[in-house]
């Protein structure tokens, strides 16, 4: 283990918060509100805490793949407390369990809150959380990757440690220079869609924070109610933009560099809206027949539900735990496929999905057909080995820590929907659930042990598990020999 530039990064991810938490000191300071003094102060504290740390570079920058999860894993967990300190400091989530859990629901995109009363919170908290989703949708490591010179592979690596899906490839030759590029669509596509919402009749700081919460796909609201009471056109806007944010972002570098062909080659982009279209349809179709909404209204809910759950934002535009159970179990299925591998959504993704499917037909065809020889293709091309590994390995360990996450949350006794729909939630970075954990409901009821249970699930579900996991190996932590 190259400890000397695990911690230089540390302290990059310092400065860099450090920067991030004046933002919501600005918005308290226009606001007139003497809470921002919060942000100010711990952004004061990591920025030097931050310096002292890079002053020194280390002399050897390069380091290897179980550098990078380590790194991004301690990164997260450290954005996590240090962005969680202003909301006990000036008394809007004083209890701290409850402040980290928050933070690192924000930070995760997970959305889960523990606050009861949103609309109680300061400006400067409700833009702070809404602009964490932000941050950890594209990852804040992939920010660091376009500023921060490193030697060989290390930026893959990061990358690599970082960034949701299966597989992760270069849109550009330079890793520094994809990651530009990522930030570049991520800002533009947010940027239009605070755009929308200002037409739409909102102000500024709420097109802003809810642009943060949809970009990020993460789902804290302003509003207590969520997004009950927003108008039907910012409802559509704000469906239309979750389902985008939810696409591969590879899929708009191919579209802006004139690459239309190879774009249409997305396969796993063509199912993900064929099951968010599928999936509404039914919806609709269903609460049609409980006659619960007038058919425009219908349409509206169902499709917003939809993209919220698939892409894991978790939004509610209505309280989806009251509707019937072929709807209910229909988001439950699409709270675990989730978004696209290479976009800011969470869950397993469709692309893996994709692939145990088509192992699995090639599986039956090969006890039909012994001595055929059938590869697996994705996007047209031959599957390497060593994807279809890692993603069975990944259904493996998912499988095995939702189980004990559902286990060890059992220990308080709750329903068992609660406690199916609290592990989903948090695992797959959705936010709300089903009873106790529905979509105007809160965490706030648990105790700390379950919060910090559901808080490592958090962080697991957004790091794709292995990062959080080699924290826990002796072997990770040995140095390397020179």
């Amino acid at each position: 283990m190259n400890y000397s530039v695990v911690i230089y990064i540390l302290g990059w991810i310092m400065e860099i918060e450090a920067a991030f938490l004046a933002l919501p000191g600005i918005v308290s300071a226009i606001y007139g509100e003497k809470g921002g003094f919060a942000f100010l102060w711990v952004a004061l504290g990591s920025a030097v805490a931050g310096s002292a740390i890079i002053l020194r570079k280390p002399k050897n920058m390069r380091f290897y793949l179980r550098e990078g999860f380590v790194t991004v894993a301690l990164s997260w967990i450290l954005m996590s407390v240090i962005g969680c300190l202003p909301f006990v400091i000036n008394g809007d989530i004083p209890h701290f369990a409850d402040a980290l859990f928050e933070m690192i629901s924000g930070f995760t995109t997970t959305g889960a809150t523990v606050v009861s009363d949103v609309e109680g919170l300061t400006k400067g908290s409700l833009f702070w959380r809404s602009f964490s989703h932000w941050i950890g949708g594209m990852g804040v490591l992939v920010f660091l990757l376009a500023i921060v010179p490193m030697a060989g592979g290390s930026h893959m690596n990061l990358m690599k440690a970082e960034s949701p899906g299966p597989s992760v490839g270069k849109l550009v030759p330079k890793v520094r220079q994809t990651a530009k590029y990522l930030y570049i669509i991520y800002f533009a596509l947010t940027m239009i869609e605070v755009i929308f919402l200002l037409f739409g009749g909102m102000n500024l700081f709420e097109a802003l924070t809810t642009s943060f919460g949809t970009a990020g796909t993460g789902g804290f609201a302003i509003w207590n109610d969520g997004f009950v009471s927003v108008s039907p056109y910012n409802q559509w806007v704000v469906t239309i933009f979750m389902l985008l944010f939810g696409v591969n972002f590879g899929f708009y570098f191919l579209i802006l560099t004139g690459k239309l062909r190879d774009a249409l080659k997305f396969e796993e982009v063509r199912i993900y809206f064929i099951i968010v279209i599928a999936a509404a349809v039914f919806i609709f179709i269903n609460l049609r027949h409980f006659a619960l909404y007038a058919p425009a209204e219908g349409i509206r809910q169902a499709f917003f539900q939809v993209a919220s759950i698939i892409t894991t934002t978790g939004f509610a535009s209505a309280d989806f735990n009251l509707w019937p159970e072929t709807s209910r179990t229909i988001l439950v299925l699409l709270m675990f496929i989730g978004a696209c591998a290479g976009s800011t959504g969470g869950g397993i993704k469709v692309s893996r999905f994709i692939i145990a499917c088509k192992s699995f037909i090639k599986e039956i065809i090969s006890y039909l057909h012994p001595r055929s020889v059938k590869k697996i293709k994705i996007e047209g091309k031959p599957l390497e080995h060593e994807t279809l590994r890692a993603t069975n390995v990944y259904f493996m360990t998912y499988m095995v820590i939702f189980a004990v996450s559902v286990l060890l949350v059992s220990i308080e006794n709750k329903d068992l929907v609660t406690n199916f729909a609290a592990v989903a939630a948090t695992f797959n970075n959705i936010g709300p659930g089903l009873s106790l954990v529905g979509p105007m409901a809160n965490f706030g009821h648990f105790t700390d042990f379950t919060k910090y249970i559901l808080m490592f699930d958090m962080l697991a579900g957004r790091l794709e598990i292995f990062p959080m996991m080699l924290l826990f190996c002796p072997a990770v932590w040995k140095r390397r020999r020179a």
